[in-house]
């Protein structure tokens, strides 16, 4: 397609940052080095819980090169939240503030006691491990169940019971005691790490005016400035925050990590750079993790496999600190409400601490493990009944008209029906379920299949606002400043779409500004809850409707024309009965705006915009795969992911999406876990050699595809895509397991060591 013609979403086009990142000319955080930049190291603890009875510093402090050791007695008495959630006025629903710079009461393994800061890194890793400390152990906790166990010790002093929650849409209980069927199962979900490619990582310098600069690689720059001046006492006007190009965070930078600690040493050392970067062991231990959840789950269903009701009742260990806390559980709740709308709906969360590495916001947000249970659960009356998985969840699948039990908002767009037609035909289901019938040895083929719904964003728990700032330089060229952050899903690229579309100018005649900062970039929370591309277009669209009404009436001028005689189309003015004519370009409009003697001026639009409305995506995973009984060992055939996800607005990029989710999902359900010693509390694999990680060579092919939707509440037509993908995916593969072999296994992840468990108990392996 010719560039000139490539202005509409709905379109692929390459990536903004795609040559920049190939070749290496992106910077990245590590790749920002300032003159007299010093380095921090911590001292971490060696138990999982327990006290620091006395520290003794005097052999790291004389170490050559040792600038300071600071330990929790020199930090403020301030505690603060770190979760990436929008401020709200109501104090009750604030993040739960459980924090400080350092502690003397250690509540995982690798907590922080003090740190180190000298003139090199080599020097500062060398002295933290001179810092002496003695430690009075506590119980160590690793469960929900023993964390509220009867005299279970104190993790906070609020007791180790975080927060409890229910939903309640019908009278589910009744519902499911009147059906004629009633099924249930226990499930457990494990502890899993993000395992982006750039760590964690972070420096700050302190500027004349006392102020403070931050450099980081964050998902949610504006976040940072507030939560920063909380930990240190400031007022958030003081902070402030640069977020370059990042490497991946999938809900990991969604919290505020080593931000306060880097602006606390620059403003305790006079100013200088000081640069806060963690190794790959210690964002295992001392970042965040999924939350692990355990599940009882429940459905009444009847004959025909019409569902009657459900109930979830759930246990989530958020580890040592509380992070996103509650909030992962009850979200999960609250998205999957969407997906079988016509039955009653039951759901209980308990969230509680425990000597874990802090568990907080992961892709997918609580609605993977919720759909592992109830999708598994569906397949177990499936099987019971004799049905097919397929016509269940057609039977109960959400439709336009709906409306959600538990939020009472209607569904105008559900494409659900139609993701699961049409992966039955791509998928040859019906084929492939036939071929998979009635087998026996050691090989088994079994097919499955999963669905889901989630949320475009986080309203209305969160306040949903974003900020947009178009500009049109002197060549015509048009910058976009957004405070919607780019992290690798592909957000600048779709918005410089629909810049282009509204305005009326090629895309490669837009730049999206990706680096933002909070002193100049207009406000927004950041890249969580598959909000940015639904959240920020309305931002989007209003600041580049403004910016085409100026460049027209400039050009109405320049022409000696009413502005309602012309159009903008391809970066070029003309009649609106004659577009085919262009009289004069973008550029040349441009100039004369700038340089004209008399008339014009720089031609600027901005907006912000808050949403109050949050459409559900839809979607379904089908797999096909064998198990080698003997080996126990899963091997995925064939995996297709279906969406609907409104009107794609780039579909080049939504299919990268959707091989990227399905990549993850595969290694939470049948690789990744975070392997912790239940007595310790020690993380026994906290590395990518032990943790075992999918790698290409060990992803089958994998397929997606789109149903056409579109979403009247959304500016472009466009829902959520960034984290659907992965949702289903554990779901289908455990179906297709327990289709090939009759045993339906509830825990995560399917590892050959589950497996031989499972199978050995059913009596498939001898021994």
């Amino acid at each position: 397609m010719d560039e000139r013609e490539a202005t509409a979403t709905g379109e692929s086009c390459l990536r903004v940052d795609a040559i920049a990142k190939v070749t290496g000319r992106a910077r990245y955080t590590d790749d920002y080095v300032m003159a007299g930049m010093c380095y921090a190291k911590y001292v971490r603890s060696p138990i999982a819980h327990g006290y620091a009875s006395q520290i003794d510093s005097t052999e790291a402090r004389a170490l050559p090169g040792v600038l300071a050791v600071f330990t929790w007695e020199d930090v403020p008495e301030l505690p603060f939240p770190t979760a990436g959630h929008a401020w709200t006025l109501d104090p009750e629903k604030r993040d739960i503030a459980d924090r400080y710079l350092l502690t003397r009461h250690v509540r995982h393994h690798g907590d922080a006691v003090a740190i180190v800061v000298a003139r090199d890194e080599l020097t500062a890793e060398r002295a933290a491990h001179k810092v002496k400390v003695e430690w009075e152990a506590l119980p160590v906790i690793t469960t929900p169940e023993a964390a509220m166990a009867e005299g279970a010790v104190a993790i906070h002093e609020g007791g180790n019971v975080l927060k409890s929650s229910e939903i309640s849409a019908g009278d589910p209980q009744s519902m499911i005691a009147a059906a004629k069927y009633q099924f249930q199962n226990h499930f457990q979900t494990p502890v899993v790490q993000h395992c982006h490619m750039e760590g964690v990582t972070s420096f700050a310098w302190m500027e004349e005016d006392q102020r403070i600069t931050i450099v980081s690689s964050t998902q949610i720059p504006h976040l940072v400035r507030r939560i920063v001046a909380q930990a240190l006492g400031m007022s958030w006007s003081a902070i402030r925050v640069i977020k370059p190009y990042v490497g991946g965070g999938f809900g990991n930078k969604q919290d505020v990590l080593e931000e306060p600690m880097a602006a606390f040493l620059t403003s305790r050392l006079g100013g200088i750079p000081v640069k806060v970067s963690l190794s790959r062991e210690e964002c295992f231990m001392a970042t965040r993790t999924r939350h692990a959840f355990t599940i009882d789950a429940q459905l009444g269903i009847e004959r025909d496999g019409t569902l009657k009701g459900y109930c979830m009742d759930v246990l989530s260990n958020t580890g040592a600190y509380a992070s996103h806390g509650h909030s992962i559980a009850a979200a999960g709740g609250n998205k999957i409400s969407y997906l079988y709308p016509r039955s009653a709906f039951g759901y209980r969360a308990t969230t509680c601490y425990t000597n874990l590495p802090t568990a907080g916001a992961m892709r997918g947000y609580g609605a993977p493990q919720l759909i592992f249970a109830l999708e598994s659960l569906l397949d177990d009356a499936a099987t019971a009944l004799k049905l097919d998985p397929l016509d269940i969840r057609l039977r109960n699948a959400a439709q336009e008209g709906d409306i959600n039990p538990v939020n009472k908002k209607t569904i105008y767009s559900a494409g659900l029906p139609e993701c699961l037609r049409k992966g039955r035909e791509l998928f040859e289901w019906d084929k492939r379920r036939a071929e998979c019938a009635a087998q026996h040895g050691n090989l088994r083929r079994g097919v499955g299949v999963a669905c889901f719904s989630y949320g475009s964003n986080t309203w209305p728990v969160g306040v949903e606002i974003a900020g947009a700032r178009v500009l049109l330089n002197q060549d015509g060229f048009i910058h976009v400043q957004s405070g919607a952050t780019e992290i690798g899903q592909g957000a600048d690229t779709v918005f410089s779409q629909m810049v282009a579309e509204t305005i009326g100018v090629p895309v490669n005649q837009v730049r999206v500004i990706s680096v933002q900062d909070t002193d100049v970039t207009p406000f927004d929370p950041g890249a969580f809850g598959s909000r940015q591309s639904y959240v920020a277009a309305p931002a989007l669209r209003e600041a580049a409707r403004q910016l085409r009404e100026k460049i027209i009436l400039h050009a109405a001028e320049m022409l000696h024309q009413s502005a309602l005689n012309l159009t903008l189309r391809h970066g070029m003015i003309a009649m609106t009965e004659r577009p085919e004519m262009p009289l004069i370009s973008v550029a040349e409009v441009a100039m004369d705006a700038f340089y004209h003697p008399e008339r014009g001026a720089q031609l600027t639009a901005e907006a912000s915009v808050k949403t109050i409305t949050n459409p559900p995506a839809f979607g379904c995973t089908f797999v096909d795969l064998m198990v080698d009984v003997a080996l126990c060992k899963i091997t995925i055939n064939r995996i297709l992911n279906v969406h609907d996800s409104g009107r794609i607005l780039n579909p080049l990029l939504a299919e990268g999406q959707v091989h990227g989710g399905m990549g993850m999902g595969i290694g939470w359900s049948v690789f990744e876990e975070m392997i912790i010693d239940e007595t310790s509390g020690l993380v026994r694999n906290p590395n990518l050699l032990d943790y075992k990680m999918p790698t290409m060579m060990d992803l089958p092919t994998l397929e997606s595809a789109f149903v056409d939707s579109c979403e009247p509440q959304s500016a472009y037509g466009h829902k959520s895509l960034g984290e659907p993908p992965l949702i289903s995916v554990a779901a289908a593969i455990r179906n297709a397991v327990l289709m090939a072999t009759g045993v339906g296994i509830n825990t995560l992840p399917l590892t050959p060591k589950r497996l031989f468990t499972e199978f050995r108990q059913a009596g498939l392996i001898e021994g």
